[in-house]
């Protein structure tokens, strides 16, 4: 992964705007923090096949057995990884890494997760060719699997179920990037979708520096703590805060929090 420091508001935008369509992007607050799942920091060093499996059963059973009480979307995930993406959205730890096509609203989470530290730290863009890293995954099972004969065109509409019955079932140390066939208004209105790692023994950083993805096209943008208030009041002129990204009360209530943080002394 190639990292690049950023300085200047007007260099983040033209390294962004060059990038081809087929990226997905993460943003978070401390350019030291890894790419790493909730349930990878929850089970920190205690992660090991047995113990994820173990805590990914129990919690997808009791998520399920009481979900009925509280659905207000009458939506049923009709896919395993359409359960964990759920559950992932109401703060259940999971396997899932949130991504989105939007590298703006990947900005706007970065800058949304500071708790106005200062001097603030710098901060960090992830973007990855996630074209790629699916015909390296995809490729991959084909060549341990003669029967699998999807392509990464045929992949595209079933990517949450092939996770299911393929990636997931064998355990196939590859990166998946998917999204629930049915989406929730608010991973809509992201742009969202999820990277996972295919093994649940390999973390998902270890299996993005395996061999199969050596050479992929992937960056690390380093962003200057300095830049925080001129990155906020770019994505606002944008339109993108957190009313429009949450569309609900709860995000009316981030952006007052937001707008109070940004501008505080």
């Amino acid at each position: 992964m190639k990292t690049i420091k950023i300085d200047d508001p007007k260099h983040l935008i033209q390294e962004i705007n060059q990038l081809p369509q087929h990226f997905i992007f993460r943003g978070q607050a401390d350019k030291d923090w890894r790419l790493e799942s909730s349930l990878e920091r929850t089970l920190a060093d205690n992660w090991t096949q047995e113990n994820v499996e173990k805590h990914e059963k129990r919690s997808i059973s009791n998520f399920k057995s009481k979900f009925h009480l509280y659905d207000s979307e009458n939506t049923i995930p009709d896919s395993g990884f359409a359960w964990l993406s759920i559950m992932q959205h109401y703060g259940v730890p999971t396997r899932l890494l949130d991504f989105t096509e939007s590298p703006y609203v990947a900005l706007y989470f970065a800058i949304e997760s500071y708790t106005g530290q200062k001097p603030r730290k710098p901060f960090a863009l992830f973007a990855l060719d996630y074209r790629e890293i699916m015909k390296r995954s995809v490729d991959h099972i084909r060549s341990k699997d003669k029967e699998f004969d999807e392509t990464q065109t045929s992949v595209f509409e079933k990517s949450d179920q092939i996770f299911d019955s393929v990636v997931n079932r064998f355990s196939y140390d590859v990166l998946w990037v998917a999204e629930p066939k049915v989406m929730n208004a608010r991973l809509d209105r992201q742009s969202g979708t999820f990277l996972i790692s295919g093994n649940r023994a390999v973390r998902i950083e270890a299996v993005l520096n395996s061999n199969l993805y050596s050479d992929i096209v992937a960056y690390k943008f380093e962003i200057d703590g300095s830049l925080y208030e001129n990155i906020y009041a770019l994505l606002r002129k944008m339109n993108i805060n957190s009313k429009s990204i949450y569309g609900n009360l709860e995000g009316l209530a981030r952006s007052i929090k937001m707008e109070m943080q940004v501008y505080s002394a």
